[in-house]
């Protein structure tokens, strides 16, 4: 599994290592081949991620996550070759602020809006509640497999 961060951005080395080891869990448990996964990620300031919310979501706020995926779900990835799943960009100003909100670390907040945007890549959503319900679950599982619970 392999997470490109946008040109200039870097995290710590712990913290990537808990993306990937994220990602790899999902990915694992949708039968996705983790050597061939990758994504993009970005890091971003409000009017960044407000100005994509508008332009993909003609919704004109600020949100703490946007997923692009490059497939409607996992029955259309390809069998073979690279897997270039999507793009993920989180508001690194909204990680901080929902961090203090819910009183927990920075790392978990980043790596709970990354599961969260992932599960997005697979082809998870939330507009309807028997969605919501699916995605929370198996954003809860792979949070405690991350020993990062509430």
């Amino acid at each position: 599994m392999k997470i490109y961060l946008e040109e200039g951005q870097a995290l710590e080395p712990a913290i990537m290592d808990k993306l990937i080891e994220a990602a790899e869990f999902i990915l694992e448990e949708e039968g996705v081949d983790t050597e061939r996964a990758e994504i993009s990620l970005t890091l971003t300031e409000p009017e960044e991620i407000r100005q994509l919310n508008r332009e993909y979501r003609n919704t004109d706020s600020v949100t703490d996550v946007l997923s692009f995926p490059q497939f409607e779900n996992v029955s259309e990835m390809p069998e073979q070759g690279e897997l270039c799943l999507g793009d993920v960009v989180i508001c690194r100003q909204r990680i901080t602020q929902q961090a203090h909100e819910y009183g927990h670390s920075f790392e978990r907040e980043l790596v709970y809006l990354f599961v969260h945007s992932m599960l997005h890549l697979m082809g998870y959503d939330h507009m309807e509640e028997d969605e919501k319900k699916k995605m929370r679950e198996k954003e809860e599982k792979v949070m405690d497999y991350l020993g990062l619970r509430r």
